[in-house]
């Protein structure tokens, strides 16, 4: 009897998969029917036309892990130096959440100089000389806040728009949404790996992994174990991938795990990258004056410039999302000393890419966003006070800078929340 109810289950579940193509068939139709059709009336569940053409097709997303400080960069605080020593009142400290200060430390007054650049009279301070002269084409946004006063749970709260472990990143969701426009080469590619929240930043969730982002790096093979071992031939090799196609399609086709037909995916991509991605790194072929512009003679802007340059050319290939990261942002002692060190090595090649996306007709489609996951407090965090010069500021999620450019942003403008100095 058993054996009989066994046999009239997997006949159920056969002419339920072979009817029509399967009941898969019958929710894609239905699916095609009330949302791949051009848009009716406000009733119906048509596609809504958008209000504007799209301009961005490819996004740069420089994360600047660990926080960087705007009161020392970007937004100058003139009130500051009226309090600089002294505290400010509860009334305004009252309700703010700091990692390792309390609300009561005194006010640090920044001791950075500020001029205005371009026509529209930017400010910037002198740790970006470079950056201030593409001041025409960013979009300053002064009015960042977050409600993670922590590292790990800030770059997942900026990253993937919530502080929990297992949501997609921004890049896997825009990927999924627009395709890859690049057939040997990821669509979302990962350029620098230190993060406090590690690969939960450029992950997929619970998307399929395909979405995910692909770390790269930026010298010798672009991904490990991506050549050929000794005494294996492009020929043996597909031949290899070829039956282990074989072998997913079979499994794929017997339990529907999605997992298994990006696995299928990923490795067709690496065959395909083992001749585009080499070449996508040699940057040996650049003019003397490109290489000049991102700073790739200096040593101190080698290391990241090398990366901006990288970038320009992933976007050129028709990667999608590029996430630049830059590390060691998070000062919360020897302020002045660790923000010259990380302006010196990224200023230069951070406007180089700007500037070279803009001369290669690049920047309209490409939207560049640059900021970390907060910003600094104006009060002065001190870990010894025997030694000046050690001075930090702690982490600040109520006011923190973000800007963009390119892709459709318009330039020279300035986003600010005008009630709240602090």
């Amino acid at each position: 009897m058993e054996s009989e109810n066994l046999r009239f289950l997997r006949a159920r579940r056969r002419f339920l998969q072979d009817f029509a193509g399967g009941l898969g068939t019958i929710g894609l139709w239905q699916l095609l029917a009330t949302n791949a059709l051009p848009a009716q009336p406000s009733t119906s569940f048509g596609l809504r036309k958008p209000d504007f053409k799209a301009t961005a097709k490819n996004v740069i997303f420089v994360f600047t892990e660990g926080g960087p400080s705007q009161l020392d960069l970007f937004d100058p605080k003139p009130e500051m130096k009226k309090w600089n020593g002294r505290s400010l009142p509860e009334s305004m400290t009252r309700d703010l959440k700091l990692a390792f200060i309390k609300p009561t430390a005194k006010i640090w007054a920044s001791p950075r100089v500020f001029t205005l650049h371009g026509h529209c009279g930017m400010t910037f301070s002198d740790l970006l000389p470079h950056l201030a002269g593409c001041a025409d084409d960013i979009c300053m946004i002064h009015s960042m806040v977050t409600d993670q006063f922590n590292h790990s749970t800030g770059q997942l709260m900026l990253n993937c728009g919530t502080a929990l472990v297992g949501r997609p990143s921004m890049g896997a969701w825009i990927v999924y949404g627009l395709g890859s426009e690049s057939q040997n080469l990821p669509a979302y590619i990962v350029l620098g790996q230190a993060t406090a929240a590690g690969s939960g930043v450029w992950s997929s969730g619970f998307l399929p992994s395909s979405y995910a982002g692909v770390p790269f790096r930026d010298s010798g093979d672009p991904v490990l174990y991506l050549s050929n071992p000794p005494g294996m031939t492009q020929e043996a090799q597909k031949a290899r991938l070829d039956a282990l196609h074989d072998l997913d399609a079979m499994s794929s086709s017997e339990d529907g795990d999605g997992e298994i037909l990006s696995r299928m995916a990923s490795y067709e991509l690496a065959f395909r990258m083992q001749m585009a991605a080499p070449d996508l790194v040699d940057i040996s072929k650049e003019s003397p004056m490109t290489l000049e512009m991102y700073g790739i003679n200096n040593k101190t802007t080698k290391e990241f410039g090398t990366k901006c340059l990288l970038t320009r050319r992933m976007i050129e290939r028709g990667v999608r999302f590029v996430q630049l990261i830059s590390s060691g942002w998070d000062h919360h002692r020897e302020l002045n000393q660790g923000l010259k060190k990380n302006c010196d090595s990224n200023d230069q090649p951070l406007a180089a890419l700007l500037k070279d996306l803009k001369q290669r007709g690049l920047l309209d489609t490409t939207l560049v966003l640059w900021g970390g996951e907060f910003g600094r407090t104006p009060m002065i965090e001190v870990r010894d006070v025997n030694q000046p010069g050690t001075e930090g500021r702690d982490h600040h999620p109520s006011a923190f800078t973000m800007w963009m450019a390119g892709g459709g942003i318009k330039g020279g403008q300035l986003v600010e929340k005008l009630t709240n100095w602090v």
